[in-house]
């Protein structure tokens, strides 16, 4: 006999609440039908869980992670939260946001190198603006630097000026911040079942991994059979697949299923991530202005616009079936896209 899915429900709400977290999002967030969109591909049901609508920080995926990784350097008594990432960072954001609104301060490491022909305004407009704007400080890093090495190094000079550093991992990435995810699974099985929809896939943009492990576990331990495609954004899928599957192996212990079960199901889409991190091709472009111009919806270039892009390219290549009941997850980005106007010629004119 099978167990009973309020049994897996109050399971996976256990495992949530066993970790303190910190209320930080606008959460549940909105789950909608994309209805032109739907019409204009001629394809599958199209749905959008607006996980840019989070709040916090202009919104995005990582305010769920923020809530449990926050919430440990609160436990742990901290003063100033460290991350890094590139000069469009959305995780860098929303941690500057958190740290604005739990009074913490916020110094993270900005790659200055990592995107190439960027636009001249590029290194003072989008999400480095907002940074600022929220108190957070900086100074620069490479993209040949360890990451894991130079925060730490970051926090040990901190430290050592009488502070109590706490180090939030390069895109709020680890199991701590994936069980936002787990939470994000249960969301979207319960919005879903309340509107009668039998989703089929989630699709969204995957580069650091928490979000798609954190799916993965979640909708496993509900039982519910769900196809999780993550849109490589890096043009590295081996390197994408391996943060997943690092991070899925540490949930796995943590809801207590199998791991090797769980690691068949992730899925890497690599044909829509651009030449590279932060470049947008013709794709993401189309997409942009598709998710615009048909639903008033705004994707950034970086992130959420290869995720739809993706999305369309799936449906129209029939990798989607066209009774598939499918959930486009807005992971967040749309500051970002302020600072690539030069990907819109016609408007600079």
């Amino acid at each position: 006999m099978g167990v009973p899915r309020m049994s897996r429900r109050e399971a996976l709400a256990a495992v949530l609440r066993r970790h303190p977290r910190l209320e930080l999002g606008h959460l549940p967030t909105p789950f909608e039908p994309l209805r032109r969109l739907t019409s204009f591909l001629d394809g599958p049901q199209l749905w959008i869980k607006r996980d840019d609508a989070t709040g916090l920080g202009v919104g995005g995926n990582k305010v769920r992670a923020l809530e449990y990784v926050a919430a440990d350097a609160v436990a742990k008594e901290a003063d100033v939260l460290i991350t890094a990432g590139v000069i469009q960072s959305n995780s860098v954001r929303q941690v500057a946001a958190a740290a604005a609104k739990l009074g913490l301060g916020c110094h993270f490491g900005v790659i200055t190198d990592r995107v190439p022909n960027i636009d001249r305004d590029y290194r003072q407009t989008g999400n480095i603006l907002l940074d600022h704007l929220y108190g957070a400080t900086h100074e620069p890093m490479t993209i040949g630097d360890d990451r894991t090495s130079k925060l730490a190094e970051i926090a040990l000079r901190i430290k050592a000026s009488g502070r109590r550093p706490y180090i939030v991992p390069y895109g709020c990435a680890n199991r701590l911040g994936a069980i936002g995810y787990l939470g994000a699974a249960l969301e979207i099985a319960d919005q879903a079942l309340a509107m009668d929809v039998t989703i089929t896939h989630i699709v969204h943009a995957s580069g650091s991994g928490g979000t798609q492990a954190g799916l993965i576990a979640g909708l496993a331990m509900l039982n519910l059979d769900v196809e999780v495609i993550g849109i490589d954004i890096d043009a590295e899928p081996e390197g994408v697949h391996r943060r997943v599957a690092s991070i899925l192996r540490e949930l796995a212990d943590e809801v207590g299923l199998e791991f090797a079960p769980l690691e068949k199901k992730i899925s890497i889409e690599s044909s829509y991530s651009g030449d590279a991190y932060g470049v947008a091709d013709q794709s993401t472009l189309d997409a942009i202005m598709l998710a615009a111009r048909m639903e008033g919806l705004l994707v950034d270039p970086v992130y959420s616009g290869k995720a739809l892009a993706g999305m369309c390219g799936l449906i129209r290549e029939g990798r989607l079936a066209p009774d598939a009941q499918i959930v486009f997850l807005h992971t967040g980005g749309s500051p970002a896209i302020y600072a690539y106007r030069s990907l819109f010629p016609e408007l600079a004119a």
